[in-house]
């Protein structure tokens, strides 16, 4: 096992070579007019772009660039973010804790929520409760996310008065930058920050924001992992082994939650592990319609506004993300089917 887990790793150095070359090729694509607009960062240095475009040998080969690109990213200068007005790699960090904290409360609900109504509802094939979470899945799949958010928005807060968008009240905001020397930000998420500082309120108000949020992302994406669970069991339960099992005597929780479900797991740890990947980017449109500026806003504004080194940044990321997330795939694959062995 460990030696599989470092030949990975290993692996994950070729892998991000690949993205990155293929990232900086797509940039190579934009005039050195445009890419010198990333280095401008007040508006008399956009009377320069000449200057600019000598200064950082914009206008070198291809391999020129691409080399010094990359020592640069290597020492943490991603860049300058016009969106975010300061360097890209500052800029992440702020940012990605309001994503980050988001996942750690939806992603748990997503994978267990998911395994257990697509069990229950594979369990009980064509019964009221199969159809019930059927019919959830497919209205929860087939709505848009933006519009989905929007209508918990209008309902909750515009008819409700209740989970207004954003990461903390305007009060309680605006204690912490009037006594910065009372709050230390540790991780940048206020849920943790605030337990922390021994600011219970700030941890309450914090978490009562992202009632809405969670809600709106769990409800859209939960469906895909029941509806793979719920196909996995119906199959696990057709097979012979099940028959075996209830030909001895097996009870029915044993051969349902001990074996058909352990087995059914497989495609949904693939499908989960995904989900979970994908959304560390942050879900745009539950950010950008929350007022929540992670990652997702982040991205949406630099994408408008042709931030290219945000977006280098971000695919960066998200290449490794992806890569680690296959690689704890495969591990819990070893571990659920013993089958399966890392050789």
């Amino acid at each position: 096992m460990l030696t599989y887990i470092l030949r990975r790793f290993f692996f994950l150095t070729f892998v991000l070579f690949g993205v990155s070359v293929l990232l900086f090729g797509i940039l190579m694509t934009f005039s050195p007019e445009r890419r010198a607009a990333a280095y401008v960062t007040t508006p008399q240095q956009a009377k320069d772009i000449p200057r600019i475009i000598q200064q950082f040998g914009l206008d070198d080969p291809f391999y020129v660039q691409y080399v010094r690109w990359i020592k640069e990213v290597s020492r943490g200068n991603m860049g300058w973010s016009l969106v975010a007005a300061r360097p890209v790699g500052e800029a992440f960090w702020r940012y990605f804790p309001i994503t980050l904290e988001m996942n750690l409360y939806a992603a748990p609900i997503v994978i267990f929520l998911g395994i257990w109504l697509g069990s229950v509802s594979g369990i009980h094939r064509d019964s009221w409760i199969d159809h019930s979470t059927r019919i959830f899945a497919i209205i929860g799949w087939s709505l848009p996310t933006f519009l989905f958010a929007l209508v918990l928005l209008m309902v909750f807060y515009g008819y409700f008065q209740m989970f207004s968008p954003g990461v903390l009240s305007d009060a309680l905001a605006m204690s912490i930058i009037d006594h910065p020397d009372q709050y230390t930000a540790y991780t940048g998420m206020l849920t943790i920050d605030g337990l922390l500082n021994g600011r219970l309120d700030i941890a309450l108000d914090a978490l009562h924001h992202l009632v809405l949020p969670i809600l709106t992302y769990v409800i859209v994406v939960v469906a895909l992992n029941m509806r793979v669970m719920r196909s996995g069991i119906i199959e696990e339960l057709s097979k012979d082994y099940v028959l075996t099992a209830r030909a001895k005597g097996a009870d029915r929780r044993t051969i349902h939650y001990r074996h058909a479900r352990r087995n059914a797991l497989l495609p949904v740890v693939t499908v989960a592990g995904q989900l979970v990947a994908m959304s560390m980017e942050g879900s745009i449109a539950v950010e950008v319609v929350y007022n929540r500026q992670g990652i997702g806003w982040w991205l949406a504004e630099s994408a408008t506004q042709l931030d290219m080194p945000v977006l280098m940044c971000i695919c960066l990321f998200m290449g490794v993300v992806f890569v680690v997330t296959n690689l704890t795939i495969d591990i819990l694959y070893a571990y659920i089917d013993p089958r399966i062995r890392l050789n």
